[in-house]
């Protein structure tokens, strides 16, 4: 009886651990995914207009417009939030605020890659791994949020 016990627990652990190394393979695939979409599309849109041009045509009156980028940005505010609070230090905090107001999903998507590369898909305990991503408190490293901020300052100021 005992045995039996102990056996569904390590099939259990076993199909868990499974489980959480598909989850880390699944996000990377989906961040990455999301960060090339998005790279395609702002680029194919500022091919056929300047942000410059948007921001002053009558579009961006329209009310469903103003609707998206209400839900984009609370959005992108409630993501920030858990981001500054796994981020510890305040100069990573305030870059990746900018980062993530001037760039949205693109600094979103860079964030969680950054986080899921940071843990091995096998490890010992791929559980430990998946929480570690979403809950694992940061010193505040500075070079994705540094890199990301001068990227989207340089991008609005020629725009």
């Amino acid at each position: 009886m005992r045995s039996e016990h102990l056996r569904s627990q390590i099939l259990f652990a076993t199909r868990y651990s499974q489980l959480a190394t598909f989850m880390i393979w699944l996000l990377r695939l989906l961040f990455s995914a999301v960060l090339a979409a998005m790279l395609w599309v702002t680029s194919w849109a500022s091919l056929h207009q300047s942000l410059g041009d948007f921001a002053h045509s009558a579009t961006i009156r329209d009310p469903w417009v103003v609707a998206t980028l209400f839900d984009a940005y609370f959005g992108f505010l409630a993501v920030y939030v858990w981001m500054a609070w796994k981020e510890t230090a305040a100069v990573a905090r305030v870059l990746w605020f900018v980062a993530v107001i001037l760039l949205g999903n693109l600094a979103i998507a860079a964030y969680f890659l950054r986080e899921l590369f940071a843990v091995s898909a096998v490890p010992a305990d791929q559980v430990t791994a998946l929480r570690d991503v979403f809950t694992r408190r940061l010193p505040g490293r500075l070079v994705l949020p540094s890199a990301l901020t001068a990227a989207a300052i340089g991008v609005y100021l020629l725009a």
